[in-house]
């Protein structure tokens, strides 16, 4: 859910060697596999046991399956088997081609390969049933543990497995990441370039192979060499052409890998090849180039030698490159860094990453199209103050990920169509509001909004400062967010929220009754009638006069001034603790009240007797109370209603709650030093959070 606290500062990219340990005991890996070596036991994952809920969530398997470990399906059951390689992945019975075009690629970097998939663990001496892998995850790494029973059906594998029958690396691979994301089904249907994030950490790029650049072919060539993962796809026009066959062999709506690019000497001519892999593996490119293809029959032994040319049906081919470009529509790369594309000379980028929540009523502005809310969306700072060397130019790339929508899908969550724009900066620090967004074009933008669950684009603009505003395209779509910056030179970024601070005037010394106004002294009849006798205002007589008298106050919706309300009030203005107001008490808090109607009714932009809760942050502002993000969220979350509007009642609630805290909050700093530790926001998210 978007609603946890998190520190708006920016933070640094994650040390590669540290992955933060994630099953629900809190031990690492070694510690629970020393623990059942101890016992003499096979580990059993409670975090994924072995049931229906860990393989779907929306269906019932359609056979029966059995959870079974290697050692129950083959009699000499090996992790690796001569070096992880993309032979060793063959698509099950679910639909995450997506993520097997990502394992296929990574099985080119051994590097990387090492990070995600740790070669300390075997079926040799020390076996316990425990298997770790690692993930990067919106910013930081994670160690995910699993217990090595499979779903099996008839002893053999149901989803990915080896050609190898007796490896089972990749099996358990998969296991890993159906666990991060909650079950296997949350895995079907996907983008490459997602798995590949999760994978390296890197930022993604993607290309329309119909409009890609020129030296297209070299940009690909550049990212293989530099241990870059690349995946490939073909559109579909509808829903019927997914996974239709094209007279040349090929499969719509599928995902791809690209595991190899070169040149080779063809009748006196080099002709350029790609080399693709269908994760099925099966299933091949039949026209030129491909495995038994006439044109193999000119080339050398020692030259298909070294391109690995094989006429096995192991579903990788190799293909012109012209031929690529006319059958193939999208290309997805993922950067290690990202001068992976860059020319030759090796750029030391910096990465700054913020964390961000969309929530309804409060920052879920939707894009530009929406000005009246676009404004409330997080918006961040971005300093750019050197020059890319020889360039007039700062060089940066912004990618934006919405976080966690897979593992939200057994709730009903999907993609969010998600993008950015990037605008001009103002001098000040504060959140730029609707006035300037209404008047001013955007610099830069990410290159469409897409359901993908990252959108990133790179960027060259003058030196300057500029905000970037991460939306929904839709407004009150809620999400976390992660959104990363690099930049070729040292680019400063930081979220426009602003500090909480809070301006209330000193309360004013009551008038001495012979210097009263005539307006004071009708006032002070008033209070007279409505006070009684002890000319004191008790709460209930305070609930009695309010809500007679916001009944009669036009343009103002409310439910009603409850009593817990009025006590409130006294609570605030009553400086005797007697438990009730006084007349210069009373005159001072309906001072305050008119003050607040008076805003109220401001910032009801169509009239409509309630307030928009978008319009909340510029309306506390106006009444004293400057909140961040975090805070608005949670003041929305407690009193908008289902269509983001908040009634005076609440408003006034609310205002009360805010002052109260805050006159605490200096009191108690005035009689205790130490608790200036605690600053004035987390104090107020305290006191709502009560």
């Amino acid at each position: 859910m978007p609603y946890t606290y998190r520190d708006s500062s920016p933070r640094p990219p994650p040390v590669p060697q540290s992955a933060r340990a994630t099953h629900s005991t809190g031990q690492t890996y070694k510690e629970l596999k020393l623990e059942c070596l101890q016992k003499g036991i096979l580990f059993e994952d409670c975090d994924f046991p072995p049931n229906d809920a860990s393989l779907f969530f929306s269906e019932k398997p359609p056979v029966p399956f059995v959870w079974k470990r290697p050692g129950e399906i083959v009699k000499d059951p090996q992790f690796i088997i001569g070096g992880a390689t993309r032979t060793d992945i063959c698509q099950g019975d679910l639909g995450d081609c997506w993520l097997l075009a990502a394992i296929a690629s990574l099985t080119l970097n051994e590097k990387t390969l090492a990070r995600v998939v740790p070669q300390d663990q075997d079926f040799g001496p020390g076996y316990a049933g425990i298997f770790h892998f690692q993930f990067w995850q919106h910013n930081e790494w994670l160690d995910v543990v699993i217990d090595d029973r499979l779903p099996t059906f008839k002893d053999r594998l149901v989803f990915l497995h080896s050609a190898d029958h007796n490896e089972f690396w990749s099996a358990l691979l998969e296991k890993a990441y159906a666990k991060l994301n909650g079950s296997y089904e949350a895995l079907k249907g996907g983008s490459t370039i997602e798995a590949m994030e999760d994978f390296t950490g890197g930022v993604a790029e993607m290309y329309e192979v119909k409009k890609a650049p020129e030296n297209f072919y070299e940009i690909l060539e550049k990212a293989l060499n530099r241990g870059s993962m690349v995946g490939c796809s073909i559109d579909t026009r509808s829903a019927a052409e997914t996974e239709a066959r094209t007279p040349y062999g090929l499969i719509k709506g599928h995902a791809y890998s690209v595991t190899g690019i070169n040149e080779v000497n063809y009748q006196g001519r080099k002709v350029k090849l790609i080399r693709i892999r269908n994760p099925w593996g099966q299933v091949e490119w039949n026209g030129p180039w491909s495995d038994n293809s006439p044109e193999w029959n000119s080339i050398s032994p020692s030259e298909k030698k070294r391109l690995y040319q094989t006429a096995l049906d192991d579903g990788e081919f190799w293909m012109k490159f012209e031929d690529f470009q006319t059958h193939f529509d999208k290309v997805e790369i993922c950067n290690l860094t990202p001068d992976a594309l860059e020319d030759n000379i090796a750029h030391k980028w910096a990465v700054t990453v913020h964390q961000g929540s969309w929530v309804r009523g409060a920052t879920a502005g939707g894009c530009r199209n929406f000005i009246e809310t676009f404004w409330t969306n997080p918006q961040f700072k971005i300093q750019l103050t050197e020059k890319d060397d020889g360039k007039d130019g700062c060089t940066f790339l912004a990618a934006l990920m919405q976080k966690d929508r897979r593992k939200l899908k057994k709730l009903g969550a999907e993609m969010l169509t998600i993008g950015y724009a990037i605008y001009e900066s103002p001098d000040e620090d504060e959140q730029v509001t609707k006035d300037f967004f209404r008047y001013h074009a955007s610099k830069a933008r990410s290159k469409t909004y897409i359901n993908l669950r990252e959108v990133s684009d790179r960027f060259t603009l003058p030196p300057g400062n500029y905000i970037i505003v991460p939306t929904t395209f839709e407004p009150h779509q809620e999400a976390d967010f992660c959104l990363r910056i690099f930049s070729e030179n040292k680019a400063l970024t930081k979220e426009m929220d602003g500090k909480v601070d809070i301006n209330l005037p000193e309360l004013p010394e009551p008038t001495p009754q012979g210097e009263e106004t005539e307006e004071e002294k009708q006032f002070r009849t008033l209070f007279t009638q409505i006070s009684g006798e002890d000319m004191e205002i008790s709460p209930e007589e305070l609930e009695y006069v309010l809500n007679a008298v916001l009944k009669k106050t036009n343009n103002i919706k409310f439910k009603k001034i409850s009593l817990l309300s009025c006590k409130n009030i006294i609570s605030l203005m009553d400086s005797s603790g007697n438990g009730k107001l006084d007349f210069s008490e009373f005159k001072i808090f309906w001072d305050k009240l008119k003050k607040w109607i008076g805003i109220y009714l401001h910032f009801d932009a169509d009239h409509s007797g309630t307030m928009s809760a978008y319009e909340l942050r510029l309306a506390l502002k106006a009444a004293g109370f400057q909140l961040n993000n975090y805070l608005l969220q949670l003041i929305v979350l407690r009193y908008a209603d289902d269509q983001y509007q908040i009634e005076f009642d609440d408003f006034l609630n609310c205002l009360i709650r805010l002052e109260n805290a805050s006159r605490v909050f200096q009191a108690l700093s005035v009689k205790n030093r130490d608790f200036i530790n605690l600053n004035i926001g987390e104090f107020i998210n305290l006191t709502m959070n009560i």
